[in-house]
């Protein structure tokens, strides 16, 4: 039998606050998941000296921010130097730490990886972690100074070579840090080792070229990490989450007014703030009850693992193939 009559309109009306105060409360909480955990690591910096590329916005703007927090010697390494110079500033205002200063660093350029370092170098006497998290996401099709397609040099060959010019302070500031921010789109990428510029494809697809760099610098991260075994410098990935920064300027829904607005509130609960991003980096750039631990990827401030494509095989050749395009000399090969 059927009801031979509908609820009237003061019962209706009577579930109006609670299917309301339901979905505020499912978009608030879906909005907390999606923002992930906070550092929990309170370790202060003082006396230690942190590189961060890429840190005049976004994720490298907070990580900076909190490093200078905790007492750190903040060094912000900057395309734009007059972008840095002012974020360099909002921190120091922010923090009351005056010992935040910026470095032109491009990692388009080798020439100007390699003036970064000689500048640090005549003005620091010591690196503790070296974050690299500068990147760029879905850039049209362009190229670094040397040639290379520009996601594979900017996120990931530039930083290959700037970790090696490095490593000489990390290893006498030891114990020191690496930490690698990647991407989840490594899981679709795979190195073309045949075609590393990806100009042998019918159209060029940046999103093709973004998760060969991520992958590559999880390739890195494993690699460096076994090269690097008992000198007492740790080298890590962290996948930040699906965060709102500049990097997605060059993304589709970006290009248009029309789409950013539609989809604000979508990217509102779903996107972190560059803040909530940076929590992983910090934890695995301070915390204590990870000394020690390298060659692993972080998410979230937990461990987790790698997918299939992140082979010894491929960090190998990777890391050959990485040595000839920057013509890094390592130590034994000197000898």
């Amino acid at each position: 039998m059927f009801p031979t009559h509908l609820p009237g309109e003061d019962f209706i009306y009577s579930w109006y606050p609670i299917l309301i105060a339901l979905s505020i409360g499912f978009i608030f909480g879906l909005r907390s998941y999606m923002k992930g955990p906070q550092c929990p690591s309170q370790e202060k910096m003082k006396g230690k000296t942190v590189i961060v590329t890429g840190a005049n916005s976004g994720i490298g703007k907070e990580v900076a921010k909190d490093l200078a927090g905790r007492g750190a010697r903040v060094v912000l390494a900057c395309r734009d130097i007059e972008k840095g110079k002012e974020a360099a500033c909002e921190i120091t205002e922010s923090t009351k730490n005056k010992n935040v200063v910026c470095y032109k660093l491009d990692l388009a350029s080798f020439q100007s990886i390699k003036d970064f370092v000689t500048e640090f170098k005549q003005e620091e006497i010591r690196l503790d972690v070296l974050v690299n998290n500068a990147g760029i996401m879905c850039h049209p099709q362009a190229k670094t100074e040397e040639g290379t397609e520009l996601h594979f040099g900017v996120n990931y060959l530039g930083h290959f070579l700037l970790t090696h010019l490095l490593l000489d302070y990390l290893k006498k500031s030891a114990p020191s840090r690496v930490v690698n921010v990647t991407a989840l789109a490594y899981q679709l990428g795979e190195i073309n080792f045949d075609d590393i510029n990806l100009e042998q494809q019918e159209v060029f697809k940046p999103g093709t070229a973004y998760s060969q760099s991520k992958l590559a610098l999880m390739l890195f991260t494993a690699k460096l990490a076994k090269y690097l075994e008992g000198t007492n410098v740790t080298v890590n990935a962290v996948h930040p989450g699906v965060v709102m920064t500049e990097a997605h300027r060059h993304m589709p829904f970006s290009q248009s007014a029309f789409l950013r607005i539609s989809l604000l509130p979508v990217t509102w609960m779903v996107m972190k703030p560059p803040l909530d991003g940076a929590q992983t980096v910090i934890y695995v750039a301070v915390a204590k009850e990870e000394e020690g631990v390298s060659g692993k990827l972080y998410a979230d401030c937990q461990l987790k693992k790698f997918t299939e494509n992140v082979t010894d095989e491929s960090a190998d050749r990777l890391w050959d193939l990485s040595l000839k395009m920057t013509n890094v000399q390592l130590p034994s090969e000197e000898e």
